[in-house]
């Protein structure tokens, strides 16, 4: 099965996974994934697919001497650009392995954040720097981004990477489950999330819970404000 990404037009094969849940997708319901060149995610149904273009003259002989009156343009030469970047053709499928950014000190709670978030489903990336860590969200679109209230000098009030979240974009913003922990957090306290411009808070003293909290808190997210995102990310908004 093959799919066009509407954001970069670039063709891509789906994989066997997401052709089987395609094949027992009902009628009206979409499932999203995201394409393996421009990182963007869009929308697919039953009818959003097509199979691999077969010949359409199964049966005939086309002539194509001298005295043939059918001109015939040859294919063009195979694309090698695999080869340079040493990426394999067969490894060009659509993959939605969510990614979360982990930016901590160096204290034990990190691996604890870390452990969790990969055991949820996320690959997860560290970085030691706030400046790397803007400059990797500016290239890589992250599902979660988890930061700890020491990970700068200053705390997160005057850290660049926090100033950095809260101006961005809404319609990339909404995508990103924002997770702020530190000691003046009150756990699942959603007014202070809202008022520090996050989706979960977590004081130190429950980041041991952090499994357990990303077990309740991202599905419940999901299911509220998922339909709405992606009805506005269809509609271009």
């Amino acid at each position: 099965m093959l799919v066009s990404c509407p954001h970069c037009a670039k063709q891509l094969k789906l994989n066997k996974k997401i052709q089987e849940s395609l094949r027992q997708l009902e009628d009206g319901r979409r499932i999203k994934v995201k394409c393996v060149h421009c990182a963007e995610p869009f929308a697919l149904d039953r009818n959003s697919v097509k199979p691999k273009a077969s010949p359409s003259n199964k049966g005939q002989s086309v002539k194509t001497g001298q005295n043939s009156n059918v001109n015939l343009r040859p294919p063009a030469p195979p694309s090698i650009g695999w080869l340079r970047e040493g990426t394999f053709e067969d490894k060009e499928v659509v993959e939605d392995i969510p990614r979360a950014l982990v930016l901590f000190p160096e204290i034990p709670a990190r691996d604890i954040v870390v452990k969790a978030a990969g055991e949820f489903g996320y690959l997860v990336e560290q970085v030691d720097s706030p400046e790397e860590a803007i400059d990797k969200m500016r290239f890589v679109n992250y599902a979660a981004v988890f930061l700890h209230n020491h990970y700068e000098s200053g705390g997160i009030t005057t850290g660049k990477f926090h100033h950095y979240m809260r101006q961005m974009n809404m319609a990339r913003r909404r995508y990103i489950f924002y997770v702020l922990i530190g000691e003046q957090f009150e756990t699942l306290y959603d007014v202070q999330a809202l008022a520090f411009s996050a989706n979960l808070v977590v004081g130190d003293a429950e980041t041991e819970y952090i499994a357990t909290l990303l077990r309740k808190t991202i599905p419940e997210y999901e299911a509220l404000f998922g339909p709405i995102m992606e009805e506005l990310r269809i509609a271009g908004k």
